[in-house]
């Protein structure tokens, strides 16, 4: 027992070190039990409670995220800071992350009560918003995640949350059909993630992806079984980014899910998911002696493939969630360029371009959902004429659709530019095919983008119906948010340097 003595005071003394690193994550935990008490106390009737106190709550875990950039400035920790006995790593790119995932999840906490069909569930919303702050903390851990067990852990944790958002309208088979189906697909990735990682500890002796012995002894292992058990974890973190071939489960995934939950699982779980694969391949992507897995090739392959398969599925699709769903898709492979690219100038153009993807298609699905409450527009064909009833909805669903396009004024112009700047500027250095691969795809799928996302409008403004269109609009802050996000998405489009500078 005495021998233990000197290891538990350095171990006390490092997780009280560690505190002023971690204040945003005990910032929702708090939250998060005094969202679940309140909900316990007061039962249904504490729905619109729980919403403010949530909200408020975000508001000051953003508050915190800015003020960690004071802190790592202050304390003279550029490169970042690892606490928690190297768990975790502090850096600035993880605040950016944190941010726009903060920003995203206090816009999604503001609409989730503005679905009719979810805000009709006999148990209320209560419960929901308890879950939501559950998996915001979830993807703070992605977000400064080094060590393979904290990686595992917090996907985990996001996972369990999603899975219950999912199938939060258990009295909906469409929407227990989803659930179950994430369950069954997320279980499997799960495991086979959970297996790598076993190979990886089994090949080093060590779970440290920046501190330990993993990455140095890694090169002493046969290539094929570092391969496979790199991929097995790829797989893992695929699974929540959902590029293919880890893609099967987003379609009816997103089509069953309430509408909110759906803009919440295409947005900011997504960017938790890239800000952990930047993470993970940071110290094998900068280690010279790195030659087993060639990870940009592996991107690259995946990344073409994902943008082909997404664009092209879009197009064939009439119900609109589904058609997001696949849009999804080959947005996430059009972000893996970046990734490929790999630099300090690359990752800063990924998160600018996940923040303008994140609102805007936040946006699309809020439309989506305005147009469901006031006329039960659900396919392309029920938006027919609907242009005319509701301009202002359609003209913001317009902008919002031309950001995800790509076309020139929008965040998503900007954004796209900058990726492609990125690769373009790698490939002139190293002269790598792939990427140049990479970025005529690019290109190509943005211009196969237009055929879906045009479909929209087209059936807004210029076609008619002869069915009686219900007029009653009680959606009015749906429209309300959809004109701030459009606003939004050209302002931060024209002037990006103001975005920029706080990213």
């Amino acid at each position: 027992m005495h021998d233990l003595l000197p290891f538990l005071s350095d171990s006390l003394t490092n997780v009280l070190g560690s505190i002023p690193f971690f204040m945003p994550e005990i910032g929702l935990a708090i939250l998060f039990i005094l969202v679940l008490v309140t909900d316990l106390l007061f039962g249904k009737s504490s729905q619109f409670t729980c919403r403010i106190i949530a909200c408020v709550g975000i508001l000051m875990v953003i508050n915190q995220d800015y003020q960690q950039t004071q802190l790592l400035l202050i304390e003279g920790l550029a490169n970042g800071h690892f606490f928690f006995t190297q768990m975790l790593l502090l850096t600035h790119t993880a605040i950016k992350f944190k941010l726009v995932i903060d920003v995203l999840s206090f816009i999604l906490l503001l609409y989730f009560a503005w679905d009719d069909k979810l805000n009709a569930h006999s148990k209320g919303l209560s419960d929901l918003y308890t879950i939501i702050i559950g998996s915001v903390f979830g993807m703070h851990l992605m977000v400064m995640a080094v060590n393979l067990l904290s990686i595992y852990l917090a996907i985990e944790m996001v996972s369990i949350a999603s899975y219950l958002m999912v199938a939060y309208r258990s009295e909906n088979a469409f929407s227990t059909e989803a659930g179950l189906k994430y369950v069954l697909f997320g279980a499997a990735s799960s495991a086979m993630m959970l297996y790598g990682i076993s190979l990886l500890y089994a090949f080093t002796g060590s779970l440290e992806l920046y501190t330990g012995n993993l990455i140095l002894a890694l090169p002493l292992v046969n290539p094929v079984a570092v391969s496979f058990a790199l991929i097995l974890v790829l797989i893992g973190i695929g699974f929540k980014l959902s590029f293919v071939p880890v893609h099967f489960w987003v379609p009816d995934v997103y089509e069953g899910a309430p509408t909110p939950v759906t803009a919440w699982l295409s947005t900011v779980p997504k960017i938790a998911a890239f800000a952990l694969l930047v993470n993970f391949l940071t110290p094998f992507i900068y280690n010279s002696n790195w030659t087993a897995f060639n990870f940009r090739l592996a991107f690259s392959i995946v990344g073409i493939i994902t943008m082909i398969g997404g664009n092209f599925a879009a197009v064939l699709q009439n119900n609109v969630k589904r058609m997001l769903a696949y849009s999804s898709i080959g947005h996430t492979g059009f972000a893996l360029m970046a990734v490929a690219a790999f630099t300090p100038t690359s990752i800063s153009a990924l998160i600018y371009y996940l923040a303008a993807y994140g609102i805007a298609n936040v946006g699309a699905l809020a439309l989506v959902t305005y147009f469901t409450n006031v006329a039960g527009a659900e396919d392309m064909d029920s938006y027919r004429g609907l242009g005319h009833k509701y301009p202002v909805a359609s003209i913001c669903f317009v902008i919002v659709l031309i950001s995800l396009t790509g076309f020139p004024v929008t965040a998503g112009f900007t954004g796209k530019v900058f990726i492609f700047s990125a690769a373009y500027s790698v490939y002139q250095q190293d002269h790598n095919i792939w990427l140049l691969l990479m970025t005529i795809t690019g290109a190509l799928t943005t211009v196969v983008s237009l055929f879906y996302y045009i479909k929209i409008p087209l059936n807004l403004f210029l076609k008619r119906t002869e069915v009686a269109i219900n007029t009653v609009n009680n959606s009015y802050k749906i429209v309300i948010l959809a004109i701030i996000i459009s606003f939004l998405i050209i302002f931060i489009g024209i002037w990006p340097d103001l975005v920029l500078k706080h990213l």
